[in-house]
């Protein structure tokens, strides 16, 4: 029993250490990926500079002399920035937030950049990467693919965009009372914190759980209200009675629960069982067929007419010598044989005599 016990202490620290290797290497790929990645955007993103330098110096070199960048095979293109740059990567584990404090449907104020100062909504989040696509904000044409000008009815070779902005660059605006004059008024909300209440959010939502506030002030931060999607019944959705029947029975024997289950819970090698495997159970069938077809046809032989009968009558004999409750019966030499012992005893069983009184005085 020890031994089973540190073989499967054994099997389990080897199984702990597997995982926790593949855990290490997929870890170790994934910061690969990401670093390839960010170098990656990187690379595009001062390739495009650099060339929007060398053009600006060209352009103010040369005065009349510079080249026309807008005529050519690139003339439909000219000043538009590649799809990839509106992909930014995401950030690794170790760097990204534990609470994303923006959400669609934000008012914000752009704090840095070309755009320093503009407010307006946030469209869409991308909360591994950190950025954030604010309408009308940081805008710039895009070139369209070939194949996705088809897809997109976009008859043109370029489309403005709004270009992601980075989190740090961007501060909420909401409405507050000022305390002098009792009046409402925009503020640019500097810095802000996660904290509870952690409330309960329908399904189709994407806010976070966590309430936010300004620090300082406490004041609570309300998130943008969210529209309920309009569900409409078709002619072959299910019903809702049918929906909230109850028409599972919890068993261990039948799915969602694995087969092995049961083995967990009952020892599958006990000899008290109850239960076998249906590959077992068919090989015993097979087995107890196999013996009843061999006595229907066994070969009607003179030397198996000979031990048949042999064996009859020996199990005959032994019968015979066995009375109603299964006990041997005694044959007649073995009680005589017993009777004469026991009188053979008795006869020479020693007597005790009396001692003389002058032997007791001496």
């Amino acid at each position: 029993m020890q031994r089973v016990i540190q073989r499967t202490a054994t099997a389990r620290k080897q199984a702990l250490k597997k995982t926790h290797k593949a855990h290490e290497r997929q870890e170790l790929l994934d910061r690969v990926g990401i670093r390839r990645a960010r170098k990656d955007f990187g690379g595009a993103l001062s390739g495009q500079f650099q060339e929007a330098r060398k053009n600006r110096w060209e352009d103010w070199e040369k005065g009349p002399l510079a080249p026309m960048r807008d005529s050519g095979l690139q003339r439909t293109t000219y000043g538009g920035q590649d799809a990839s740059v509106l992909h930014p990567p995401r950030l690794p584990k170790h760097e990204q937030r534990r609470h994303v404090l923006f959400a669609e449907g934000d008012r914000v104020c752009v704090i840095r950049g070309r755009d320093q100062g503009k407010i307006n909504v946030i469209q869409q989040v991308n909360r591994e990467s950190e950025t954030v696509l604010i309408k009308g904000i940081n805008v710039a044409d895009v070139i369209i693919p070939e194949w996705a000008k088809d897809r997109m009815g976009q008859a043109g070779d370029t489309q403005p965009q709004s270009f992601p902005v980075s989190m740090d660059d961007i501060r909420h605006v909401i409405p507050l009372e000022d305390t002098q004059t009792g009046k409402m008024q925009n503020v640019i909300v500097q810095h802000a914190y996660a904290a509870g209440p952690y409330t309960e959010r329908p399904e189709h939502s994407k806010l976070p759980r966590f309430t936010r506030y300004i620090s300082g002030l406490d004041v609570e931060i309300p998130w943008p209200l969210e529209e309920e999607p309009v569900v409409t019944d078709g002619d072959m959705d299910t019903t809702r009675m049918a929906v909230e029947a109850s028409t599972f029975i919890p068993t261990l024997e039948h799915p969602p629960m694995p087969s092995t289950v049961i083995d967990e819970l009952r020892n599958k090698y006990s000899r008290f069982r109850t239960r076998h495997d249906p590959e077992y159970l068919r090989e015993k069938m097979k087995e107890d067929y196999h013996k009843e077809y061999r006595k229907t046809v066994s070969m009607m032989t003179p030397q198996t007419d000979v031990k048949n009968l042999k064996i009859a009558k020996i199990a005959e004999a032994r019968k015979a010598k066995l009375d109603a409750n299964g006990n041997g019966i005694l044959t007649p030499a073995a009680i005589d044989f017993i009777n004469k012992h026991l009188q053979n005893a008795h006869l020479q069983k020693p007597t005790k005599t009396k001692k003389s009184k002058s032997k007791q005085a001496a």
